[in-house]
């Protein structure tokens, strides 16, 4: 490696860091002002800023995409109420701390959105993080097809509103998507004094 490419590796770095720290900032702003927040008003006075693991680039991994042409519906269980029928529309295949490791990604019936929706469980949940599982989301600027390349950062992995406040109904991952490895990248548990 050249020291122009050190250089270019470096700012690349650097501007993915400072990415992720801009949108954990939003959120922050968004869960202490906005009226949509999952946080009770009368706690957010107490509100300091979500709990994160530090941005770690080995938590950006690139997955290899198997797409189902017909998917298949699957219910996933909810916190509350019925449970949520959504299609098993991708794999994602990918290694993990030298092991090889895959996640469902799903959509909901009838939706028109191209996201994609990854909620899953892994070694932190219930220890550092919230313990019924975190999400993670991607949206493929072009169609995908069987081996395309898509990455998946787990530096985004994101608590469901529920972790918050009892009165939202979130999926819970299912078991399909439960990794056996630890992952101590995005949200972490949320402080318990703003959880209802």
């Amino acid at each position: 490696m050249t020291d122009s490419d050190a250089t270019d590796a470096e700012a690349e770095y650097e501007r993915w860091v400072s990415e992720i720290k801009q949108m954990r900032a939003d959120k922050d702003e968004f869960f202490t002002e906005h009226s949509q927040s999952p946080i009770q008003p009368e706690v957010r006075d107490d509100f300091e800023g979500l709990s994160y693991f530090e941005p770690k680039p080995e938590f950006r991994v690139p997955t290899r995409v198997r797409v189902y042409g017909n998917p298949e519906p699957i219910e996933l269980d909810v916190t509350a109420g019925q449970p949520i029928r959504y299609l098993r529309a991708y794999i994602f295949e990918f290694e993990l701390r030298d092991e090889r490791q895959q996640l469902a990604g799903y959509q909901q019936e009838g939706d028109d959105t191209d996201t994609i929706f990854i909620p899953f469980r892994d070694k932190t949940t219930g220890q550092q993080t919230y313990h019924r599982g975190r999400y993670m989301e991607t949206e493929p600027d072009e169609e995908l097809t069987n081996g395309d390349t898509v990455t998946l950062d787990f530096n985004l992995a994101y608590n469901p509103f529920c972790a918050y406040s009892e009165t939202f109904a979130c999926p819970l991952p299912p078991e399909e998507n439960w990794l056996d490895v630890v992952v101590p990248a995005g949200e972490r548990k949320p402080p318990e004094e703003i959880v209802e």
